[in-house]
């Protein structure tokens, strides 16, 4: 098993087809397709279903891809810092929850790097896309929280993907609304006061598990519930329907704008949300990871 045969399998994957994969690898076809066979004959398993619409991972094969991405990325890390000199981009990506302050943190980040030399991610996206994203290397970093409730549940998901949680900072939940709601004035807001405005959860999949929710007491009976799947949106609703959602209470007013406010929610006992952030065990983070985790310290630290 060589280097280059796991890049191969990456192209392959990507691409979805041997010849497209062998155009943007610069080999010929029938190069590319033996140095398949000869990785599947070592290794014991069929990588690829071939057929005449293209190729596809068999369900070993998506297996085996994980931990391909994992050894290449890592390279591309170990060449970056001890032998590269320029004339590859270098990667970054963060998956995130919709926390407007790891957009911040990574708006901050950039600035410091010639976007001409990098090639930089952001993916505000669901829970489970999240520790995918982390666990393939798609990003290096993935930002969520844990609390008393998801806190087994997710522990045991991380552990299963590889991935390890590194703590940020705790915070008590909040009420986010707008400054015309009708409960804005308010110095704290119970659940009953909410009880007649719409609860704004954003959405995690068909197949999602209360434990995966963004928003603590996920499990509440909420009488009216309206789902979202990106912030712009939340915020339009949040002033259209004078709709609320439970948060952090840490929002970047440059990003999210002044319409806004986060207000302390009595929750009836000692509800802690823990944020921070993921990585693989015992990964070699890059410099661009190891900046935007400045970054974010820092704005945190601040709040």
């Amino acid at each position: 098993m060589t280097l280059q045969q796991l890049k191969y399998i990456l192209a392959i994957s990507a691409y979805g087809s041997m010849n497209k994969a062998a155009e943007q690898l610069y080999v010929s076809q029938p190069s590319l397709t033996s140095s398949v066979q000869e990785l599947e004959k070592e290794i014991g398993i069929k990588i690829f279903n071939r057929s005449g619409k293209g190729v596809t991972l068999t369900n070993d094969g998506a297996e085996f891809l994980q931990y391909a991405r994992q050894v290449v990325s890592q390279f591309d890390v170990l060449a970056e810092k001890y032998i590269s000199k320029g004339g590859i981009k270098k990667k970054f990506g963060v998956s995130t929850q919709h926390y407007s302050f790891a957009v911040k943190a990574f708006v901050e980040m950039v600035k410091e790097f010639d976007t001409s030399e990098y090639e930089f991610a952001i993916r505000e996206t669901k829970t489970l896309e999240i520790i995918s994203d982390v666990a393939t290397l798609r990003s290096e970093i993935g930002i969520i929280y844990l609390n008393d409730f998801n806190r087994q549940s997710m522990t045991k998901l991380l552990s299963s993907n590889g991935l390890k949680f590194h703590a940020l900072t705790n915070c008590n939940p909040f009420v986010y609304i707008w400054k015309g709601h009708p409960l804005a004035s308010q110095k704290s807001i119970s659940f009953e006061q909410l009880d007649e405005f719409p609860c704004l959860s954003f959405e995690q999949g068909d197949n999602s598990s209360f434990y995966l929710a963004e928003e603590i007491l996920s499990t509440n009976d909420y009488q009216r519930i309206i789902k979202a799947n990106d912030r712009a949106t939340m915020l339009n609703l949040m002033i259209g329907l004078n709709g609320y959602t439970l948060c952090s209470g840490i929002i970047c007013e440059e990003l999210n704008g002044s319409d806004y406010i986060a207000v302390p929610f009595e929750s009836g006992n000692d509800e802690v949300m823990e944020i921070g952030y993921i990585t693989l065990k015992n990964v070699i983070l890059s410099e661009l990871a190891e900046t935007y985790l400045a970054k974010l310290k820092g704005y945190l630290s601040i709040q």
